[in-house]
């Protein structure tokens, strides 16, 4: 540690963030954003549980001749797993469950799937993803030497919800996105998913094959199906009391729900992008936002955070090797190529082509579109 490092007073988000700032307080700038946020998106309150009331009836009744009431992403992790017990169960709607099958699901991922999808009697659809496209996209975004290397991942969910909803007239989307678990984080950590422009061209400069069979929005995709189409994304554990722990012990009880570990660690390749590229290349340790948010949310102590984030990031030495050493064949790399590609420089979104500038000078139709987009949920 340097002189210059400083760590919140409240949570545990330090000047390892570049864009930290500290009040007089000693208090980050992360946490002032999550007090703003949790006063304007939590509604655990009785006018927030009158809202998604009226949403419910409002989904019920606009249903008609359809045989889902809504959509909801289902990865086997503990977010979109708590979205489909409380759709089905707490709501009484009837969903379809979306899964994107990238080819990095952990043996637990699986069974967790199974499972859920047999006890709460819901259909499921599996996208499997052109494995030869798929992996020369991740490999374009590994060599461009970006921190948040799951974009291809993420835009591809996305894009895989907005095309089943509007394929089979669905309206709604439930999705796992929540501010108790995920309130605080750095934007310099990440990029738009949305862009589709951005992740074009970095395929562009380091892929070797055409992307035939990803699901992709571009920006006219993006317009339609939230201004024209009118499908709405609702962020529904904002509506329902959260606590991950107690989560997790009625999932198991409930469901039949495993435990994968840390945040998002349900698959093999985001595990291991969290728990050692990101530290080992980018000097970033995810963890310590998600562990800030349970701090602010009341759900652990600021010391047990501070415990856990001096821990490393994997369990064991023997599962980083393994992971390693999977992660490496699968991509089809040697040993060697991929210490070259951990060793470039680091580089931004701004090194590649991309729509920021389009959508900074767009901000107030891009927060209509978001606006619009969760329906004012």
């Amino acid at each position: 540690m340097t002189n210059d490092y400083k760590i919140c007073a409240r949570c545990i988000m330090d000047t390892t963030v570049p864009e930290i700032q500290f009040d007089i307080d000693g208090v980050c700038n992360y946490c002032r954003k999550y007090e703003e946020r949790v006063q304007k998106e939590l509604h655990y309150d009785e006018a927030g549980q009158q809202k998604l009331k009226q949403l419910v009836n409002e989904i019920k009744k606009d249903k008609k001749d359809r045989e889902y009431d809504c959509i909801i992403g289902l990865s086997g992790g503990v977010d979109s797993t708590m979205v489909a017990y409380h759709t089905v169960k707490t709501l009484g709607l009837r969903p379809l469950a979306i899964h994107l099958d990238n080819g990095w699901n952990s043996e637990i991922a699986v069974r967790n799937i199974e499972n859920i999808v047999k006890n709460l009697d819901i259909d499921l659809y599996i996208y499997k993803v052109d494995w030869k496209e798929f992996r020369d996209l991740q490999l374009s975004f590994l060599k461009a030497s970006v921190r948040n290397i799951e974009i291809p991942t993420d835009h591809a969910i996305v894009a895989l919800l907005y095309h089943t909803a509007a394929k089979k007239r669905i309206r709604y989307i439930f999705s796992g996105g929540n501010i108790v678990t995920e309130g605080i984080v750095p934007k310099s950590w990440g990029y738009f998913l949305w862009d589709w422009k951005y992740i074009k061209g970095i395929h562009k400069k380091f892929g070797k094959i055409k992307l035939k069979k990803y699901p992709h929005l571009s920006l006219f995709d993006w317009v339609y199906y939230i201004f024209i189409k009118r499908i709405n994304f609702i962020p529904i554990l904002n509506y329902i009391p959260y606590v991950k722990k107690d989560s997790k012990e009625l999932l198991k009880k409930e469901l039949g729900w495993e435990d994968y570990g840390g945040k998002h660690c349900e698959s093999i390749y985001t595990r291991f992008f969290q728990s050692y590229i990101l530290p080992k290349k980018f000097n970033i340790d995810k963890r310590r936002a998600y562990l800030s948010n349970l701090v602010r949310s009341g759900q652990m102590t600021r010391e047990e955070a501070l415990e856990e984030i001096s821990q490393d990031p994997y369990p064991t030495k023997e599962m980083m090797k393994k992971d390693k050493e999977y992660v490496i064949k699968k991509l089809g790399l040697t040993e060697e190529e991929f210490e070259r590609i951990m060793s470039q420089p680091i580089k931004t979104f701004k090194d590649y082509p991309n729509n920021y500038f389009l959508f900074s000078k767009l901000r107030f139709f891009v927060n209509l579109a978001k606006k619009i987009a969760r329906h004012n949920y």
